[in-house]
């Protein structure tokens, strides 16, 4: 699946048959916070790490992202959240 397929999934009601990681961001995308939370917060990764620290970066609890941050050998970025999503995003697909 490349990006542009994954971000044009968002307009479907169901998401599409995917990892984890990117059912997380998906739900993200279509605006729902909690599931992308409840399914990043169990994922034992750094990888799930990274969604997690992104997540309460958008949430705006920027002390608990930069734990997440730290857990997932990554530093807060300095780019928009939009951004960060299509980074994390394509670093999974």
């Amino acid at each position: 699946m490349t990006f542009q397929e994954f971000l044009q999934s968002v307009s479907n009601s169901q998401p599409p048959k995917t990892t984890q990681l990117l059912l997380a961001l998906w739900y993200d995308k279509k605006g729902d916070w909690n599931k992308s939370h409840e399914i990043a917060q169990d994922i034992h990764t750094p990888e799930g790490s990274w969604i997690h620290a992104y997540l309460h970066r958008k949430e705006g609890d920027i002390w608990n992202a930069d734990y997440w941050y730290r857990q997932a050998g990554q530093t807060r970025p300095s780019v928009s959240l939009d951004e960060e999503w299509e980074m994390i995003v394509k670093a999974f697909l």
